[in-house]
């Protein structure tokens, strides 16, 4: 079952051999088994930098051997290629590129080699790089300190360069993260462990002015002039520093920063023009 498209039909026969009568004097010559496990149910997936981690739910088959996971890049209805077989209830597929949308599908095999038919469910995936401990120094450091970060190229660079995406000052005694120019723009999402923002929001939420209080333990959206979705949590902060966790997605227009949204919001947001900023 190799290159399949999604939801092929599989043909469901069991087949028994008789003697001539039916039986001979020992009984039934023998038993094929042909009736292949039903599909996998509930396949999801996690983004990670440079991976994809996917997860199901286990058949109930008393003769169930293993899954074979697939994946494809053209659709969710394939053609799909398989990636290995598995005993666990999880695959971690290393072997992506970050910045690229995969999809996924998970079938199910018995003891007698026959092989279900793919899963249903919607699963797809966009890795992206990610990174931890990232620190900035205030805009009253600079030049000595760069202030800002170019999530696009992973570089800290000073808060007026043309690729700075967002940049750390203070301002009467409150510690911002600044969007560096009208078209890019920043959102708070509140105290949430970063993994909590998988899917980048809608119109809605986005500064007005283009800056945030940075808060410890904070997790924020960033949307870049590029049309590209980062994200940040901060984990430690003062006035001479911040330091945060990040993971931004290289596609453009793509809002998936961590797993696989719920049925049904799949199709992903065509941008607006941001809100402007406040001029830098």
């Amino acid at each position: 079952m190799w290159s399949n498209a999604k939801g092929a039909a599989l043909a469901i026969v069991t087949v028994v051999v008789l003697a001539a009568a039916g039986c001979d004097d020992d009984g039934p010559v023998g038993v094929r088994d042909l009736v292949p496990p039903s599909e996998p149910q509930a396949v999801s997936s996690i983004t990670g930098d440079g991976e994809v981690r996917l997860s199901w739910v286990r058949n109930t088959e008393p003769d169930l051997a293993g899954d074979r996971v697939y994946r494809g890049t053209t659709g969710y209805d394939g053609p799909f290629d398989p990636l290995g077989t598995t005993t666990s209830l999880f695959w971690v597929d290393d072997t992506v590129a970050n910045g690229t949308t995969y999809f996924y599908a998970v079938a199910a095999f018995d003891q007698a080699g026959n092989e279900s038919d793919l899963s249903t469910e919607n699963t797809f995936d966009t890795p992206r790089p990610a990174g931890t401990n990232l620190v900035l120094t205030p805009v009253s450091l600079e030049p000595g300190f760069p202030a800002g970060y170019d999530f696009s190229s992973g570089v800290i660079r000073s808060s007026t360069h043309a690729e700075t995406d967002i940049y750390y000052e203070i301002v009467d005694g409150t510690r911002l993260m600044v969007a560096r120019d009208l078209s890019t723009d920043i959102q708070d999402a509140g105290f949430r462990p970063l993994d909590e923002l998988d899917w980048a929001p809608g119109d809605d939420g986005w500064s007005p002015t283009g800056t945030v209080e940075l808060i410890l333990g904070h997790s924020y959206y960033v949307w870049t002039r590029t049309d590209n979705y980062a994200k940040f949590r901060v984990t430690a902060i003062s006035d001479s520093q911040v330091r945060f966790d990040w993971a931004y997605q290289l596609q453009a227009g793509n809002p998936e920063l961590m797993r696989t949204p719920r049925r049904g919001a799949e199709t992903m947001r065509v941008p607006q023009t941001p809100v402007a900023a406040t001029t830098k």
